[in-house]
C-alpha cells in the first residue's frame, strides 16, 4: 500500500546516523523532539465500511499488532475512496506526532529541529531518514539499529477525519539509558508525546533536558492514553516539569474525568494550574490558550477545506512554538498555530506540501504575523 514520499531516495542512511558526539560538535537545535521510535504512516482515504471493522474506538490511536497492521493495510485497497483536487488517495510517509511538529518547525518556519530517537535498519528506517533528512531536521541524535521501523495505518475518512492504528511492539526504540547530556546541550526546547508505556524515557528525557534549562513541551497523544493512563499523566504534570502542554477536546475532556459533559475552559483552566502554558485545540472552533492569568480563544483558520485531519494539532504546536521562540504574544502564538494547523489539512498526511506553506504565508501576512526568515 501506498506510494513513497516525494523527495530523493538514498540507497543508504548517512553516517551521521551513528550512535557517537557528533551532535555536540554542531550547533545545537533550537528545538528537539523526542520520538523514541521513528515512524512510518501510511495515510489512504477510505470509506466507513472498513473503519466499523477495525477494533477500537474512531477518531483514536490504538496500538494493533503487526499482523492486525498488515491486514488493515491489504483491505485499504479496496476501500479507498476517490481522491479530490487531483490528490493522490495514498501517501507514505515519516510519521508521528513529535516528528510532524519538529519537520514542520524547519521546513515551514526556518526553525533549527533535531530528533532523540531510534530507527530501524529497513526500508521505513531508510524512508524516515530521508524525509526528515530532506525537510532539515538534524538526525545526528538518532540512532539507527538493527531491527524494524514502527508503522501506522491512518484511516481517513470522506470528512477528513482520521483514525490511527499504530504497530510498535516490534520496532526498535531508544532506552532511557542511551540518552547523553549533550544531546540536549544548547537547546532552548525539547517537545515530548505522552505515551503511558514510555515513562521511563520520558521521565528520564525531562530530567535531562531541565537540567540543562530546556523547557519541555508536551503533547497529550490519544483521548484513549489519556483514560487508560491518567493518573501518570497527572503525576507527570504534578512534577511541575511541563512548561507548556497541547490537548485537543477529547483529550481535554480525559484530563479532568468529565466524559462528554465537561467543557474545554475547565481543562484549560485544570493544565494552567501546572504549565506555563496551556492550549486546547477546538478542530473547527479554534482554539483556546492560556498564560498566568491571560486567556485568550482564536477561530480556526482553513478547517472548511479540510482534505484531512492528520498532523493538524502537531503542525499547530508547530506554529505555536515558532511563536514563542520568536517572542511573540500569547495571541499571536495562537493565530500562526491556526494558519500552520490549517495548512496541513489541505492534503494528506501529516507534512505540509510547498503550496500549502505558501497558503499559510498569505494567511500569516494577511493577519499582520511574523513571517519566518527561510533560506534559500
Amino acid at each position: 500500500m501506498g506510494a513513497e514520499a516525494e523527495h530523493p531516495q538514498q540507497q543508504q542512511p548517512p553516517s551521521s546516523l551513528r550512535p557517537g558526539r557528533e551532535a555536540a560538535a554542531a550547533a545545537a537545535p533550537a528545538v528537539l523532539g523526542l520520538q523514541l521510535s521513528a515512524l512510518i504512516d501510511h495515510v489512504a482515504r477510505v470509506d466507513w465500511s472498513l473503519l466499523d471493522r477495525v477494533p477500537g474506538d474512531r477518531g483514536g490511536s490504538q496500538q494493533v499488532s503487526i499482523d492486525e497492521l498488515n491486514h488493515i493495510l491489504t483491505e485499504v485497497n479496496a476501500h479507498i475512496l476517490p481522491s479530490r483536487n487531483d490528490l493522490t488517495p495514498v501517501t507514505t510517509i515519516a510519521g508521528g506526532s513529535v516528528a510532524n511538529t519538529i519537520r514542520g518547525l524547519s521546513a515551514g518556519f526556518g526553525i533549527s529541529t533535531g530528533i532523540i530517537g531510534a530507527c530501524g535498519d529497513d526500508s521505513q528506517g531508510i524512508l524516515f531518514v530521508n524525509n526528515m533528512s530532506f525537510s532539515g531536521v538534524d538526525l545526528t541524535r538518532l540512532r539507527a539499529k538493527k531491527g524494524h521501523t514502527a508503522q501506522c495505518a491512518c484511516l481517513v475518512d470522506a470528512s477528513g477525519n482520521r483514525t490511527m492504528r499504530p504497530c510498535l511492539s516490534s520496532a526498535v526504540k531508544m532506552q532511557a539509558n542511551e540518552f547523553r547530556k549533550e544531546d540536549f546541550k544548547g537547546s532552548k526546547w525539547l517537545v515530548v508525546r505522552y505515551a503511558q508505556q514510555n515513562m521511563e524515557q520520558i521521565i528520564e528525557a525531562i530530567r535531562i533536558a531541565k537540567q540543562e534549562g530546556l523547557s519541555i513541551s508536551l503533547d497529550l497523544a490519544s483521548f484513549e492514553m489519556v483514560r487508560d493512563s491518567r493518573s501518570k499523566l497527572i503525576n507527570l504534570l504534578e512534577n511541575g516539569n511541563i512548561d507548556l502542554c497541547f490537548a485537543n477536546e477529547d483529550e481535554a475532556r480525559e484530563v479532568i474525568g468529565g466524559g462528554r459533559t465537561s467543557d474545554p475552559e475547565e481543562a484549560l483552566a485544570f493544565l494552567g494550574k501546572y504549565c506555563k502554558w496551556a492550549v486546547v485545540t477546538l478542530a473547527s472552533k479554534g482554539c483556546m490558550a492560556k498564560h498566568g492569568k491571560q486567556v485568550v480563544q482564536v477561530p480556526a483558520i482553513g478547517e472548511s477545506n479540510a482534505v484531512d485531519t492528520t498532523g493538524a494539532g502537531d503542525l499547530f504546536a508547530s506554529g505555536f512554538l515558532y511563536g514563542l521562540v520568536k517572542g511573540l504574544p500569547l495571541e499571536e502564538c495562537c493565530k500562526v498555530g491556526a494558519c500552520s494547523g490549517g495548512s496541513v489539512t489541505r492534503a494528506l498526511g501529516g507534512e505540509v506540501r510547498p503550496e500549502n506553506w505558501q497558503w499559510m504565508y498569505k494567511q500569516m501576512h494577511a493577519r499582520g504575523l511574523l513571517l519566518p526568515e527561510l533560506k534559500n
